[in-house]
């Protein structure tokens, strides 16, 4: 099958009278990645299981290429879903967990534990197929996951924070491991995650949600350099979000410059250190700015050797002017 566009027509989702998913739009390009990225309850869960026909939507469409699959059944969407808890079969062997599918299906099973073993060699799994999952770590427990996923050959797998388990080096690893896969097979991933270092790292397209609304869509670059509104840039990290007559402005954390107070000086704001993080290559500083306003200032480590800040040291904030994102009005 040709790679095919995914795409969300006033995709809407309602439980009761609560509106989980309000008439989204988005469109997902052929063999891209996407990662659905908001608070809990913000709709991109509900938005997942919809598309994998685990939901049923209450109004809008669902495409893949030229076909609405809206209504169709999950095993006829050419979708696959890896879940948080994985779900493996306890009393199944690797291969076994991972051929499962086709067995329901009526493969043979030399044919089915052909196919399963070339998939757990895809994912480096290979050595461990006769293993039972209470003998696999979490990170092994999810290549097995995402082998099982595979093994239909779906043109869209989704994934439902796969990540979150894992500890913080192994979910490094794994990142990379599901880029490096969704590159090789040149099908569409969408992932829905809550961590902004995630998403930011895996993603071609990342879709900020709240409130059951699309906030804001783009390239990880775009939506990091160019939020639209006071919550992306209070979401997505590293923006001070800053009122002014004119309304509020993002300035990023690493573009704040300081210095030390100076009679005849200008700046922008007084502020006061509140507290200074070593965070290795650079250090953070939290500041307490007048007006009531918190500003946090990232510094790498050789500036802030040459002019270090301590707790309750005075401190005077500035910004240059290409600096200053104008944020959209909620």
């Amino acid at each position: 099958m040709r790679p095919a566009d995914l795409e969300l027509i006033h995709l809407t989702k309602r439980y009761g009278q609560t509106v989980a998913v309000d008439a989204i739009d988005l469109k997902i390009k052929a063999a891209s990645y996407c990662c659905l990225l908001g608070p809990s309850g913000c709709g991109k869960t509900s938005t997942l299981r919809m598309i994998a026909g685990h939901e049923a939507a209450s109004d809008g469409d669902i495409l893949f290429g030229a076909a609405n699959i809206t209504d169709r059944p999950p095993a006829g969407r050419g979708t696959a879903m890896m879940f948080q808890s994985y779900a493996l079969f306890p009393h199944l062997n690797c291969v076994d967990n991972v051929a499962f599918s086709l067995k329901m299906k009526g493969v043979g099973k030399t044919a089915r534990q052909a196919r399963a073993r070339a998939l757990l060699a895809t994912v480096d799994m290979e050595r461990y197929g006769e293993r039972l999952p209470g003998q696999l770590s979490g990170g092994q427990q999810q290549r097995v996951a995402l082998a099982r996923a595979l093994i239909t050959e779906p043109q869209i797998v989704l994934l439902d924070e796969p990540l979150s388990a894992l500890d913080p080096f192994l979910r490094v690893r794994m990142r990379i491991e599901l880029r490096r896969l969704q590159r090789q097979l040149g099908i569409v991933f969408v992932h829905v995650t809550h961590s902004q270092d995630e998403a930011m790292a895996l993603a071609d397209l990342i879709v900020i949600m709240n409130n059951g609304r699309i906030e804001q869509s783009g390239s990880p670059r775009e939506v990091f350099n160019r939020p639209k509104t006071e919550f992306v840039a209070r979401f997505i990290g590293g923006h001070n979000v800053i009122p002014t007559d004119t309304g509020s402005i993002a300035v990023r954390a690493d573009k704040l410059v300081l210095r030390r107070p100076a009679a005849g000086q200008n700046s922008a704001l007084n502020a006061v250190v509140r507290s200074v993080e070593y965070q290795g290559t650079y250090l953070q500083l939290a500041l307490d700015a007048e007006g009531g306003r918190e500003l946090t200032a990232t510094v790498d480590e050789a500036a802030f050797d040459d002019l270090p800040f301590k707790p309750g040291d005075p401190i005077a904030v500035s910004w240059g002017e290409t600096d200053v994102h104008h944020l959209d009005a909620a």
